[in-house]
């Protein structure tokens, strides 16, 4: 399986960068993947051309296309003005234009990174929406790291709990998959589950959810 990482962070380090890698690490040990990163600090230009004629260059193309053939996505932005970076949402608005369905049923977990506590709720009001619109499965349990965060049990705690969740959508979707690489029809997937034992995609994503 295929598990690509977009992270947003401009600085250098960056803890975007940061929890991007851990969250990624944590995700591909459990699902056994390989991992691709984006950077999208070394896409800017390409992105911005990209508006302006039409065509994504040789890098950002390239970027978008492990994304497409991704099995599962992390994204990482820092937050700005209580929101997304303005690169990483033109990143994800240029790949749409590209493809409108390329994060189609994709699982995805979604982070981010900034200076206090107060901005989590990026992830709630700005990220979930984003992703729900770009037809995207998102998991339940998101990622918020401010300053104070790290090194504290908690986001490690959080970090684990996504990434489990991620590891099992993604191995739910390969499991309904047909040879070919396409999803299967929820009929087929079923009698597949009820054949060779393996638990429906639609089960898996039931039992993430809280109880109650």
């Amino acid at each position: 399986m295929k598990l690509v990482v977009v992270t947003a962070g401009l600085g250098v380090p960056s803890a975007t960068r940061l929890l991007a890698d851990r969250l990624a690490a944590a995700a591909a040990g459990r699902a056994g993947a390989g991992v691709r990163v984006v950077e999208l600090r070394d896409l800017a230009v390409e992105i911005a051309h990209t508006f302006t004629n039409g065509f994504p260059g040789r890098n950002l193309s390239a970027a978008f296309d492990a994304v497409a053939a991704a099995d599962g996505l992390v994204v990482v932005t820092p937050v700005f003005s209580a929101s997304y970076s303005g690169l990483f949402k033109s990143f994800f608005d240029a790949l749409g234009v590209t493809d409108e369905n390329a994060l189609a049923g994709k699982p995805v977990l979604i982070a981010a990174t900034g200076g206090t506590a107060r901005h989590s709720l990026v992830l709630d009001h700005a990220l979930r929406p984003l992703f729900a619109h770009l037809k995207a499965v998102v998991v339940p349990t998101g990622v918020y790291a401010a300053s104070e965060d790290w090194g504290a049990g908690g986001l490690d705690g959080r970090i684990e709990r996504a990434a489990g969740e991620l590891a099992a959508l993604m191995a739910g979707l390969s499991a309904v998959a047909e040879p070919g690489g396409k999803p299967a029809g929820r009929a087929a997937g079923e009698a597949a589950a009820q054949t060779d034992g393996i638990v429906p995609f639609e089960q898996r994503l039931a039992a993430l959810r809280p109880a109650g």
